[in-house]
């Protein structure tokens, strides 16, 4: 039985189709077909069912399939030890992100890590769901969050402070708040999330939090998106400090209410899979993300 095959049927069943693990392989359909025809021929039964929307494993199919990652795993493990052994950083390094960090820090800085160790390439995937790392071979996510206990591990990147901010035309135009509760007679830009509004701002002053449902002028979905309306004069915005950094840096926002601290917002962590060894391209990449990516 060549073990090849056991790898390719591996990687359909990961896919979902064949269509979708030959453009993963980047090869030909044909190919992966004839492959997974072979390797049925050479255990004498059928792994999967074929229809036109969707490959289903049969009983069989699904006993050979955890096994075939088995191997899948060994092989993974095997690089990664020759990667170490050889303290060489090169390989295909896959990363997941939510959009707004991706947007303003992590693409610059992927260009800056494929610079500095050219034998890598990185495929970046911005995406505000939760991905699945083990599922879709996801070598780093970042994620912005409070971490349940899971089989991932985490690396802590930075806090994440939060900030009330706005920008001088609007307060220009509608004053400065000069308490929480003056933003009660405000123009307020609140974070959405489907039917849920996060309205309620929470301020903490000599150990005390007060909290405040704000009047919310508009409702947006996307921490950028708030940062743009804000610096369009749309209203006051809490917003997590690294979202808004570059604006209060260059005075288009400016921070409100300096000495009511806010409720601080998720942590950022990177994320990933727990593996007996860490590829030596991974750890370099989660060492250089703790150098950089807040610096």
């Amino acid at each position: 039985m060549n073990p090849q095959r056991l790898s390719i049927f591996s990687a359909i069943v990961h896919a979902g189709s064949i269509s979708k693990a030959a453009a993963a392989l980047g090869c030909g359909k044909s190919v992966l077909s004839r492959q997974l025809a072979r390797l049925e021929d050479d255990l004498g039964t059928r792994l999967i069912q074929r229809s036109t929307r969707r490959l289903t494993l049969t009983e069989i199919g699904e006993l050979v399939f955890a096994e075939a990652q088995h191997i899948d795993r060994a092989v993974a493990n095997i690089e990664q030890l020759t990667e170490q052994h050889q303290n060489e950083v090169k390989g295909r390094l896959r990363v997941t992100c939510p959009r707004p960090l991706g947007q303003r820090y992590l693409v610059p800085l992927l260009v800056e890590f494929t610079q500095r160790y050219p034998k890598v390439e990185v495929a970046l995937s911005v995406d505000d769901r939760m991905v699945d790392l083990i599922a879709e071979h996801i070598d780093v996510a970042i994620r912005v969050a409070h971490l349940e206990d899971s089989t991932l591990v985490a690396r802590k990147l930075s806090e994440n402070p939060r900030v009330l901010v706005a920008a001088p035309a609007y307060l220009a135009r509608r004053g400065t708040p000069k308490a929480p509760a003056d933003l009660l007679a405000h123009d307020c830009l609140v974070y959405s999330n489907g039917a849920r509004v996060f309205d309620e701002w929470g301020f903490i002053q000599d150990g005390v939090t007060t909290p405040i449902r704000v009047p919310s002028k508009i409702q947006i979905n996307d921490g950028m998106a708030l940062v743009a309306a804000a610096c369009a004069g749309g209203g006051v915005v809490v917003i997590d400090r690294l979202l808004a950094a570059q604006e209060l840096a260059d005075g288009t926002l400016v921070q409100l209410l300096p000495d009511c601290q806010m409720r601080p917002g998720q942590p950022v962590y990177a994320v990933y899979p727990a593996r007996p060894w860490l590829a030596f391209k991974t750890a370099t990449f989660i060492a250089f993300l703790q150098e950089r990516l807040f610096a």
